[in-house]
């Protein structure tokens, strides 16, 4: 069923040149570095660079009420919930352990991947709404833009010590259990009617998908 459009989040656009442009150097500037030799010292910065992009969102989506806070919040706890049981259970999404490069740890799991889930909801969301009206194809989309980035971070995340699968990649039930779960929260997403910035949305979800696309090419 087809809801209004949600009205867009007006930020100013030196605001928006500002954020975005830190983005883009964080990213290119990593893509360079690591390829020309200076992999251990880009990568090992990885907290940094989710913590910069975290706050950034927060400034341009804006995040500036209770309510969206309480939802980044079910979003960051139905994410490390996923994945302490990923880890431990072996279930979800397959047998697979983080290594050290993406911060400190509760359990096994690294507290910025739970962020780091709420920051992809947030963003793929706001470009599903920008792309379509019913509310179906907006989970959908979202879900599938989760997919489609977790699928080539699978390529470099064990190279950069991000996390390990047994057997060395990830299994098919990996990407339908990320699929599934993205789009429970998706739904979630819709029916909060939370909305924000699909200009910088857009910006930061490209700027992961290149440099993880070009690792998937480049890296052995």
């Amino acid at each position: 069923m087809a809801i209004p459009e949600l009205r867009r989040i007006h930020v100013p656009i030196s605001k928006q040149l500002l954020s975005v442009g830190l983005v883009w150097l964080f990213y290119v500037s990593a893509m360079i570095g690591i390829t020309v030799g200076f992999q251990d010292w880009f990568v090992s910065k990885t907290l940094f660079t989710l913590m910069l992009t975290f706050v950034l969102l927060v400034w341009n989506y804006p995040v500036d009420t209770r309510r969206q806070w309480l939802f980044i919040g079910i979003f960051f706890a139905t994410g490390m919930a996923a994945e302490w049981v990923g880890i431990h259970v072996g279930l979800r999404f397959g047998v697979y352990h983080y290594g050290q490069n993406l911060g400190p740890k509760m359990d096994g799991v690294p507290w910025f991947i739970g962020v780091n889930w709420a920051v992809l909801v947030l963003v793929t969301g706001s470009m599903a709404n920008a792309w379509f009206r019913s509310v179906p194809l907006r989970v959908l989309c979202g879900a599938a833009l989760m997919v489609g980035l977790d699928f080539f971070m699978e390529y470099s995340a064990p190279v950069f010590d991000y996390w390990i699968f047994a057997g060395g990649s990830a299994p098919i039930e990996n990407y339908v259990a990320w699929f599934g779960l993205a789009a429970l929260l998706h739904y979630i997403f819709q029916h909060a009617r939370l909305r924000g910035d699909v200009y910088f949305s857009a910006h930061l979800f490209v700027a992961q998908v290149v440099f993880f696309v070009y690792f998937a090419i480049v890296l052995p």
